[in-house]
């Protein structure tokens, strides 16, 4: 009997949070995975460390500014599956860069695109956005696919001109190009410049005794958040069905950066006041107040459903950096 051929996918960003859990689902599901890392000075790929002996897994070095090589592996592999989730993603550095910012984010998803156009029309693509494409005052919530998206910084905008390349490939060349929308979603995994990973790592040395102070910026904006290892299942999910469209993932609940904080220190039994002071220079120059998502579309389509709920996932990451901070 014939040896059942392994589907096979490219991961730009696999060593960030989502790409690392979306390598490993893949691999769970036999697929023949290519990461795409890039080569810095410093050993980056701690959260696929567990994955560079594994024989279904392919490290290659490349970079979103570098489109060579982004069109090579797409020629080399020609996979069944994209995934995009490389980008200069930290929101308030995206005010200090805008120009990197646009030139990675957008410029590197319009390669990808065009490569797969002309080198592999068939393979499945996915584009990573993000709920910083919404975010102007006044426009009613929850956010649904529906909704106006006028970003409020440099990453949003980076994101929106992406989204539409990505729909621009889908409808004028037939690709199988789909879009995930996805709201905040953390994890242990979380990058260090993130705000939710600055706290959990904050409390743990604090309770160790390690730091004494907390500095941040707004408490007041609200997110939608959830845990990133469903938001990666929902993300493959919508790459399994037989049309390609764009699908809102999101929790539908809506929590404060002082609720996460607060929740933080008290899992460790400390009074956040006591420890948390407001830095001025880390409020962004514009900020969005509340993001809320509405995931109905996601749901009636696929039938997934976010199960960790917003306390469980700050313990989680709390828990982690306890253990190893």
């Amino acid at each position: 009997m014939a040896k059942k051929r392994r589907k096979t996918a490219i991961i730009t960003g696999v060593t960030g949070q989502d790409g690392s859990y979306m390598a490993e689902l893949l691999l769970s599901k036999e697929y023949e995975v290519y990461g795409l890392m890039r080569r810095v000075s410093t050993w980056n790929s701690r959260r696929i460390d567990h994955l560079l002996e594994h024989p279904h897994f392919h490290k290659k070095y490349g970079d979103l500014d570098d489109h060579a090589s982004l069109i090579a592996l797409t020629v080399d592999v020609k996979p069944d599956e994209f995934y995009n989730f490389g980008a200069m993603s930290q929101v308030r550095i995206s005010f200090e860069i805008p120009r990197d910012t646009i030139t990675t984010n957008t410029l590197g998803v319009l390669t990808i695109l065009d490569a797969i156009r002309r080198f592999s029309p068939k393979t499945r693509f996915y584009q990573a956005s993000s709920s910083e494409m919404f975010g102007e005052p006044g426009v009613p919530v929850p956010f649904n696919e529906k909704t106006p998206m006028i970003p409020q910084n440099p990453y949003g905008v980076s994101k929106l001109a992406a989204y539409h390349l990505t729909q621009q490939y889908r409808h004028g060349y037939g690709l199988f190009a789909t879009t995930g929308i996805l709201f905040n979603h953390e994890s242990p995994r979380r990058g260090e410049n993130f705000v939710t990973k600055k706290v959990t790592q904050a409390v743990a040395r604090i309770k160790k005794g390690k730091q004494n102070f907390l500095m941040l910026g707004n408490l007041d904006a609200k997110r939608d958040w959830g845990w990133a290892p469903e938001f990666v299942e929902a993300i493959h999910t919508i790459m399994r069905l037989d049309k390609p469209d764009v699908f809102v993932v999101a929790t539908g609940e809506t929590h404060s950066i002082r609720e996460f904080v607060e929740e933080a220190f008290g899992h460790v039994g400390l009074d956040w006041k006591k420890f948390v002071k407001i830095q001025e220079d880390l409020k962004r120059p514009n900020d969005v107040p509340l993001l809320l998502g509405d995931a109905t579309k996601m749901r009636r389509a696929t039938g997934w459903k976010p199960k960790m709920k917003f306390k469980d996932i700050v313990r989680e990451m709390v828990k982690y950096d306890l253990e190893h901070v």
